[in-house]
């Protein structure tokens, strides 16, 4: 009866998973086709994608299995006006730009065409944005939340998506971890590929829940071939982070400390990170980890890390875990670093995001203010 109640458990947590994430319909690849509007876009964005998940040759999309070659795309998405929330309302058959996001322009580039883009969408302090998703998404869902982000915060240019070949589905969690480890290698090839641009001063490595995981891994594979070149203009800020606390002490001893501190994004209430935690064992996550108590005050400070509590801000997902798409709307301050000064190697310890105002930023923005070089 015990083993069976194991192996039930898991299932029956997952199952909660799905009833409370399952009221969204998952959009099929048909989003990827660009739709002609007959009139201009609300708001347009662009995202640049670079993906080693194999074709979806029959749907036009990508799957969830690995590619020997990394793809590399341009979308243009049109993004509607007066939102209130994150949630996004994907096309339908007839198009209304008000209500709906959109893919109004896509292009297959080569390599170099790649790089030329990404260096060409250089906000002017230097900075670009690289977006890491998480567990559980698929290659259209994790385009679509990029260009959200990027619309509310209103960045320059065009943040860079990196999507690895998650199942997209809430039963793959080990199969994603797997996912995630093979892709460091991508991952890597694709940082320093940024880095070599002499017009690149700063690149700011966003990783959400899983997504964290595999930029942790990133950055401590750069740091063990001696990269310090590209260490240096890194700004990882990890959000939700799906880690076994463990696991991130030994990343940490390997990476030691960063030129710019690393930012965790956490959340206490954090319940898909607490489903991560029984399907592992009852293992705690970073994602999870309460701020005010002391042994997490001193951890940041002996680690050089900024560990920010966004409890209270407010999700879409139901679940507490997708707070950081939220973060765009509150503007361009924090309210904890209101100075403006650009950071430093001992600017690091607790913080709280106050959702009642303009105290919070997008992951772009908030990095390209809070994470600048001195």
């Amino acid at each position: 009866m015990k083993r069976l109640l194991k192996i039930g458990l898991p299932i029956l947590v997952a199952a909660g998973v799905t009833i409370l994430t399952g009221c969204v319909t998952r959009p099929a690849p048909d989003v990827l086709k660009p739709v002609r509007l007959n009139e201009s876009a609300a708001q347009r964005v662009t995202v640049l994608t670079a993906t080693n998940r194999n074709r979806d040759t029959i749907r036009g999309g990508f799957g969830g299995s690995w590619a020997e070659n990394l793809t590399y795309e341009r979308y243009d998405l049109s993004v509607p006006p007066n939102r209130t929330d994150t949630t996004i309302t994907y096309p339908k058959a007839a198009p209304n730009p008000q209500r709906q996001f959109m893919v109004i322009g896509r292009k297959e580039l080569p390599k170099d065409a790649f790089a030329t883009e990404a260096i060409r969408s250089v906000q002017s302090d230097g900075t670009v944005g690289i977006f890491v998703h998480g567990y559980n998404y698929s290659y259209q869902e994790a385009l679509y939340r990029t260009a959200q982000i990027a619309a509310d915060a209103k960045i320059p240019g065009a943040p860079i998506l990196f999507s690895w070949p998650s199942a997209a589905a809430v039963a793959g969690y080990v199969g994603d971890r797997d996912a995630v480890l093979s892709s460091r290698s991508e991952l890597n090839a694709l940082v320093e590929s940024i880095a070599a641009s002499k017009n690149v001063h700063r690149i700011i490595l966003f990783g959400h829940s899983m997504g964290g995981f595999l930029v942790m891994e990133t950055v401590r594979q750069l740091k063990l071939e001696r990269r310090y070149d590209v260490i240096a203009k890194l700004a990882v800020v990890l959000a939700a982070p799906d880690i076994d606390v463990d696991v991130f002490r030994t990343q940490l001893r390997d990476i030691n400390r960063m030129p710019t501190p690393i930012s965790l994004l956490v959340s206490k209430d954090d319940r898909a990170l607490s489903v991560s935690s029984f399907v592992a064992g009852e293992r705690p996550r970073v994602g999870r980890v309460d701020i005010d108590d002391p042994v997490i005050k001193e951890a940041a400070l002996t680690a050089g890390l900024r560990v920010i509590d966004i409890t209270s801000v407010r999700g879409s997902d139901g679940l507490g875990h997708d707070r950081y798409a939220s973060l765009a709307k509150f503007g361009a301050q924090l309210s904890t670093f209101e100075s403006g000064k650009r950071s430093n190697a001992s600017d690091v310890g607790a913080f709280v995001f106050d959702a009642a105002g303009a105290a919070v930023a997008s992951p772009f923005r908030l990095a390209g203010r809070v994470f600048g070089p001195q």
